[in-house]
């Protein structure tokens, strides 16, 4: 069986990556530890089994995504990825009926280490950043910041759109005026995320184990995230994540974390005046938190090159859930599987 090298960069392609036997692949991210960028799952440094998820809160699935990606639902569900959401989300606003809510007992991160796992000997690694990106013949150069360049047969790119767009190399002559046109046209929310870690016994007084948070400048969102995931126990202290508003992220995009850190403090004691002192807090920032503008009528992929193959992905190809990465995953195997 004919045997090729793939390289996979970025988070969004797990799905792929599980499906594709026959290929010796490559994955690499820019995230420093841990799996899952935007649905990662961070831990306290005090207490590895204390953690908060960062970025995706929980899983929404709608009646038309929920019959079409029945599969990949009821594999998670089977396998307690995933669970319903039994807690209650104050604030949270249904835009359709049918909708179902799932939260993952492990963290988000434990939908994207599942499909790692599924991913037939894949070769994952972690703090790779990808600057530059040759075509060679019949081949694709890949350039990363401290190390040699490496050749593949096809690569696949499921970063931000505008970090495609960062990329150097030969990548961008070889777009076409309306590929960059759509690529340059995606756009994405910015925002801050606290993710608060408390000692074992604290007890964090709320009737809920989320809200929306409608009358604030600053916080639009906050998880008691062990008690969300229906995971709370005596043995490990409780977690807590708080999402800034996008105007807030918007307006503070360009500063150090640590100048913006205590503003949301701030507001967080003014919203919660009994919240309990954390052990520790981090602090992320979020670039490329949601997408706003996709790429035109959602394809799911952008091929840039059929031969060798270069191919774009993700949720700026389609929307910002699972169910819009499922979506994505699902058009790149197509292009692959023809490709390879």
């Amino acid at each position: 069986m004919l045997t090729s090298q793939l390289y996979i960069r970025g988070v969004h392609c797990n799905t792929v990556s599980c499906k594709l036997k026959h290929c010796s692949q490559l994955i690499e991210t820019n995230i420093r530890t841990g799996q899952g960028g935007r649905m990662s799952t961070s831990r306290s440094p005090t207490d590895p089994v204390c953690t908060v998820d960062l970025g995706a809160q929980y899983i929404t699935a709608t009646p038309y995504y929920a019959r079409i990606h029945h599969s990949f639902y009821e594999e998670l569900l089977g396998q307690g990825i995933l669970t319903p959401l039994a807690s209650s989300v104050e604030g949270m606003m249904s835009k359709e009926e049918g909708l179902k809510n799932y939260v993952t007992p492990k963290g988000v991160s434990s939908i994207v280490k599942h499909y790692l796992k599924e991913s037939a000997g894949a070769e994952v690694f972690f703090d790779r950043h990808v600057t530059h990106v040759y075509k060679r013949g019949a081949s694709w150069e890949v350039w990363r910041k401290d190390g040699e360049p490496e050749h593949f047969d096809a690569v696949v790119l499921t970063m931000p759109v505008p970090q495609i767009l960062q990329l150097q190399g030969n990548v961008g002559s070889l777009m076409a005026s309306p590929q960059r046109e759509q690529l340059e046209s995606v756009s994405y929310s910015s925002r801050y995320a606290l993710g608060l870690f408390f000692a074992p016994h604290t007890h964090i007084s709320t009737p809920w184990a989320a809200k929306y948070v409608a009358n604030s400048p600053c916080i639009r969102f906050i998880a008691i995230d062990d008690r969300k995931r229906s995971t709370e126990s005596p043995a490990c202290g409780p977690s807590m994540v708080v999402h800034t508003s996008v105007p807030f992220g918007v307006q503070h995009l360009e500063e150090e974390k640590e100048q913006v850190q205590p503003l949301i403090m701030e507001e967080l004691h003014r919203l919660l005046p009994d919240l309990p002192q954390p052990a520790s807090i981090k602090c992320h920032k979020w670039r490329y938190s949601q997408v706003t503008r996709s790429v035109a009528e959602c394809p799911g992929q952008m091929t840039l090159l059929s031969e060798p193959l270069l191919v774009c992905g993700g949720d700026g190809f389609t929307h910002s859930n699972f169910d819009g990465c499922i979506e994505s995953a699902l058009k790149l195997l197509e292009v692959l599987k023809s490709s390879l």
